[in-house]
């Protein structure tokens, strides 16, 4: 198979085509949001200028074509991630909410009093407080997987806390702030075999990595639309359907149900349980139309390049004077961060920003991983299939910039 043109597809990138002040945009905060190609774009125009409509129930031509955007949507990233149906896929508004989502439903109906949760030291904010907060409800504890100082997890540690108590273990895919990629299958191996429920997060993996839900075995998998190059306001939660069939449902409304009475009421099955309301339902055609463009570039070439771009983006910007990489793990995915000595990253994202360049600066929403590393945030630098050479070299001179501002 020839390999993509990755110079070519920028051109389906709107977004990059324009200036910042004064620069050409080097647009290097993908792993906060990722930029729509115009094949994604069109498929949303499209829904709303001609095809819009509620979804399901309609009988008149548009809400069955706006019923089967949105399932044709459902049925794609079925494919995409490997799942054995339809029904084990269901949209929420992001990562964050199908978290919350197990978290509430499943946590309500299962975890008790000493019942244990295992989560890791870099998990993103929303993989710790949807877990904290069903913990402090029900009494069940948290407990905590080191890491190391390459940012990976220390899987003998990790072992030692899987017991009888352990009901859940959350984990995620790829790291936000370190981009160090766990061992997501072996992790889910070990929890299994202790009977605990797992829930992995996602949202950093499947815009880099090709995810196959049924080979990793997890009981769920969370991820976000807006990082996988499709709009905001939608994402998908996986989840194993003899699981979410036990379930009850999060929160309640239109289409979650079987019956309604006053003296109550019946669900539907999944995933309609856990879809109350009128969804998003443009940005899930949205989220269908770039997982049909991604698998037409293809995720392991995808792979390939950002890999061959973060190396070359690791070296350059290990040179710079004062710069130190937090996250060397040996197994990472398109997230570069680092700090430099004696200047605040919000400092390094403003300076590299007035030369165009777009990193993202702060604790990522993971204060535990800054507080295991001792700083206070760090600058990141993250990837996506459509930067080039070009835009790490415009990085590197914003740094040196920098370095000579402060003196470094």
């Amino acid at each position: 198979m020839t390999a993509p043109d990755f110079e070519a597809l920028r051109a389906d990138i709107p977004a990059l085509h324009q200036e910042v002040h004064g620069r050409p945009l080097a647009y290097l905060d993908n792993a906060a949001s990722s930029h729509l190609p115009q094949a994604v774009l069109d498929a949303v125009v499209r829904y709303h200028s001609r095809e819009h409509s509620n979804v399901h129930r309609g009988v008149h031509t548009l809400s069955q074509v706006a019923t089967e955007r949105y399932e044709g949507a459902r049925r794609r990233v079925q494919r995409f991630l490997g799942a054995s149906r339809p029904e084990e896929i269901v949209f929420t508004r992001g990562t964050t909410e199908g978290i919350n989502l197990v978290a509430q439903a499943w946590g309500r109906a299962n975890l008790g009093a000493g019942d244990e949760i295992v989560l890791s030291e870099l998990e993103h904010h929303s993989n710790i407080v949807p877990w904290q907060l069903i913990a402090q409800e029900r009494g069940a504890v948290i407990r905590v997987i080191p890491l190391n100082d390459a940012g990976e997890l220390d899987l003998a540690a990790f072992r030692g806390l899987l017991g009888p108590r352990t009901r859940v273990v959350a984990v995620a895919h790829v790291s936000n702030a370190l981009g160090t990629i766990n061992p997501v299958a072996e992790i889910v191996a070990a929890a299994k075999g202790v009977g605990a429920l797992t829930v992995i997060d996602g949202a950093q993996a499947v815009p880099h990595l090709r995810v196959d839900v049924a080979a990793l075995g997890c009981d769920f998998y969370a991820f976000s639309a807006h990082k996988l190059y499709a709009p905001p306001g939608v994402g998908v939660l996986y989840g194993r359907y003899a699981v979410l069939e036990g379930m009850p449902p999060w929160q309640g409304g239109g289409d979650m149900i079987e019956v309604v009475s006053f003296e109550g009421s019946t669900w539907a099955k999944p995933p309609s349980r856990f879809e109350a309301g009128t969804p998003s339902i443009a940005a899930a055609v949205g989220l269908g139309a770039a997982v049909e463009y991604l698998e037409g570039v293809g995720l392991e070439a995808i792979a390939a390049r950002e890999d061959a771009l973060l190396a070359y983006a690791t070296e350059a910007v290990s040179a710079v004077p004062g710069v130190r990489i937090i996250g060397t793990a040996a197994s990472k995915a398109s997230v570069l961060s680092f700090v430099m000595e004696g200047v605040h990253p919000h400092d390094i994202g403003t300076i590299l920003d007035s030369e165009g360049v777009a990193v993202r600066a702060g604790h990522h929403c993971a204060q535990p991983v800054m507080r295991r590393f001792k700083v206070p945030a760090t600058a990141r630098a993250s990837l996506a299939f459509y930067n080039n050479e070009a835009d790490i070299d415009a990085l590197v001179r914003g740094l040196h910039t920098v370095a000579g501002i402060f003196g470094l």
